[in-house]
């Protein structure tokens, strides 16, 4: 008797319990907001200077090379600079080849000529989506003195979708430093 009265008070208590439909959770995407950008001109002993996110930290070497660390957003924008000393086409080659290095693993490269002719800035700015390891590349030059390369790195391993929203962020920023880039005479 006392297993039977055990028996109905179990069951009474699961359908009780149970009134409520079990539901899954719907599928979320993370949201990342950054601020809006704000810009300050970097003055240095190189050869030239541009606009820099005020969200960034510069870290430069002697060779006039620059980092672009943003620690909010895991990455970072590396700039080169290189002397053009009758060494156009080299420079030219090896950056197009750095951008299409990414091939391998990205959906699509696109290209965008950048040309400033009133401050003799020339370049080409390279889009990479997918889950390369560089989300993007630039080259500008005055095609006689002086020849700069930057590239976009993540510290995480490449998720198109996840990165996304920094990767465009700091595409924004790129553009600014190729718009903003000015030779020192």
């Amino acid at each position: 008797m006392k297993h039977r009265i055990l028996f109905f008070i179990v069951v009474a208590a699961f359908f009780v319990g149970c009134k409520n439909e079990v539901l899954p959770k719907p599928k979320a995407m993370l949201r990342l907001e950054y601020p809006a950008a704000a810009y300050t001109t970097v003055g240095s002993d190189c050869m030239y200077t541009f606009d820099q996110n005020t969200l960034s930290n510069i870290k430069e070497n002697q060779d006039c090379s620059l980092v672009l660390d943003y620690p909010t957003m895991n990455g970072s924008i590396y700039l080169t600079y290189k002397p053009i000393q009758g060494n156009l086409d080299t420079l030219l080659v090896d950056a197009q080849k750095l951008s299409y290095e990414h091939v391998v693993k990205a959906d699509n490269i696109a290209e965008q000529p950048f040309i400033n002719q009133e401050d003799d800035v020339y370049g080409m700015f390279y889009e990479v989506s997918g889950n390369a390891a560089s989300q993007s590349q630039f080259y500008v030059t005055d095609s006689i003195n002086h020849f700069v390369t930057g590239s976009l790195y993540f510290y995480a391993k490449p998720n198109y979708d996840s990165i996304l929203p920094a990767a465009m962020y700091l595409q924004n920023d790129i553009r600014r430093i190729m718009e903003s880039l000015r030779w020192k005479k």
